[in-house]
């Protein structure tokens, strides 16, 4: 039985390297796609091979429509039709006031967040709707729990973003089930990645993480465990529905 394809996007570091790890380890047959890491995503790659898994790793930035159309052509001539893909690539910016930010932060935010989660949907949805002649598929889409609590004074523009994915998994997730596909929607809380570095505070989840329920940050392979049984048969009768990983925040 050959290994169904699994793409990730942005999965050379944080949760998508853990999830790309994990997936191997269930029989998976990973693509790894990076923007810009070379050097990170060959070394996931080399990881999973080397405990003898199968994965690839293939460079595109998904905020450009020219490029995705490409990869999701280059993953089809190489390996065939994906499965499954998870939507983890994701940006922010340096953490500010929303009244302080300007319109090409929000564009840049939401080209990337948005537009390239729905455009690696729509591109999936050829290879697995059945009535394109595929066998079904699985998709998740990995948005944050700051698509709830709105992020005020350091993400507003990146939790509208993730709202806006929010919005659009459920609405997609209805239209394609009786085309065998299945669309759900992880949501990550405070989990220790070098995307907080990105926004200016590396250390923003030893800051905020006591404060929560659980009294602690995430780890990466928390949110990787709840985006494979999303993606796996045991989630069969799901769609439509959200996770929330956050430590009851």
């Amino acid at each position: 039985m050959e290994s169904p394809i699994l793409l990730i996007t942005g999965g050379g570091r944080g949760i998508g390297a853990a999830t790309a790890k994990l997936a191997a380890q269930q029989g998976y047959q990973v693509v790894i796609n990076y923007r810009k890491d070379a050097s990170s995503a060959e070394k996931i790659v080399a990881d999973i091979i080397a405990s003898g898994g199968l994965a690839h790793c293939l460079q595109a930035d998904v905020s450009d429509v020219k490029q995705v159309t490409e990869m999701f052509s280059t993953i089809r001539r190489n390996w065939g039709p994906i499965k499954a893909l998870v939507n983890s690539a994701g940006v922010l910016d340096q953490q500010a006031r929303f009244v302080d930010t300007q319109p090409d932060r929000w564009q840049r935010i939401f080209q990337t967040n948005v537009f390239g989660t729905m455009q690696c949907c729509q591109e999936a949805f050829q290879d697995m709707a059945v009535s394109c002649g595929g066998q079904g598929g699985a998709i998740v889409n990995v948005s944050s729990l700051a698509s709830v609590y709105g992020s005020p004074n350091e993400y507003v523009d990146y939790a509208a973003s993730k709202g806006a994915v929010d919005s659009f998994s459920k609405g997609f997730a209805l239209e394609v089930a009786g085309d065998g596909i299945r669309v759900n929607v992880v949501r990550p809380g405070l989990i220790y990645t070098d995307m907080h570095a990105d926004g200016g505070e590396a250390g923003r989840v030893d800051r905020i993480g006591p404060n929560l329920p659980l009294q602690r940050g995430g780890q990466p392979e928390e949110v990787a465990e709840a985006i494979l049984w999303l993606l796996s048969d045991k989630s069969s009768y799901s769609t439509g529905g959200f996770i929330d990983v956050g430590g009851g925040r």
